[in-house]
């Protein structure tokens, strides 16, 4: 196995308003390693459900509250930031909303060291089509941005770049904890695999599956997305993003 000691790993899971699905969340992650969770200022009973499993799993689940909606990139960061000050060597990313299966968890925890390991979607259920095309568009933008050259188009070549069940190394984790983020939505995913493959980090995907549930995605999110790969494609060009 690659974690000799679970307390090296931390799975940090944002959640807003996910009093449906936490629960279960929580029961299937904290099976594995240590959970945080990040209550991104839920007005449900998710507080409250997080509370009563804290006792239920001392020492094993944490939570960070946020007063303010932050949505992911503040709830991400903040668990990183937990995870760096507890000394935490890897962090899972994974969904609230059972989007992604807990069970699949130890496909991480046994995967060698890498600075950023994907789950790429490959067995999908319920995803409407205009996502899946979405999804497979961002792919093509995002690695041509992470290319080493202009004519260079494929880039490393990934197949899901905005999938946001992942493991992240300490030195990637820190370096999104610390960084000044620009994304504001679900283009943290773009962001943080920016940061860590601009800067040398090895980028490696396997396969899961994912489940889509209600949704956050809306035309804003998209819209918010395309700006962000917009300024990734005018650095590319030596253009003011």
């Amino acid at each position: 196995r690659l974690m000799s000691s679970i307390k090296k790993l931390s799975i940090v899971i944002p959640a807003y308003n996910e009093e449906e699905t936490i629960a279960q969340v929580i029961h299937g992650a904290v099976k594995h390693a240590d959970v945080c969770v990040v209550d991104d200022a839920s007005k449900d009973k998710t507080p409250e459900i997080i509370k009563g499993l804290q006792r239920a799993y001392p020492n094993r689940l944490f939570t960070v509250r946020h007063e303010k909606n932050t949505h992911i990139p503040g709830g991400v960061q903040d668990g990183m930031k937990f995870a760096l000050e507890k000394g935490y060597d890897y962090v899972i990313t994974m969904d609230a909303g059972m989007s992604h299966d807990p069970n699949e968890l130890p496909k991480f925890l046994n995967y060698p060291p890498n600075d950023l390991v994907i789950g790429k979607r490959a067995k999908v259920e319920g995803v409407p089509f205009y996502r899946r095309i979405i999804s497979f568009g961002a792919a093509r933008v995002i690695n041509y941005c992470l290319s080493k050259s202009v004519f260079h188009l494929l880039g490393p070549n990934l197949s899901d770049c905005t999938s946001g069940y992942r493991r992240y190394s300490k030195e990637a984790f820190t370096r999104i904890a610390n960084a000044q983020l620009e994304s504001v939505a679900f283009d943290f995913h773009m962001e943080a695999l920016y940061l860590t493959y601009s800067n040398g980090g090895t980028v490696r995907e396997i396969p899961i599956t994912y489940i889509f549930s209600n949704s956050s995605f809306n035309k804003k999110v998209l819209k918010l997305a395309w700006a962000y790969a917009s300024k990734l494609l005018k650095r590319k060009f030596g253009m003011k993003a």
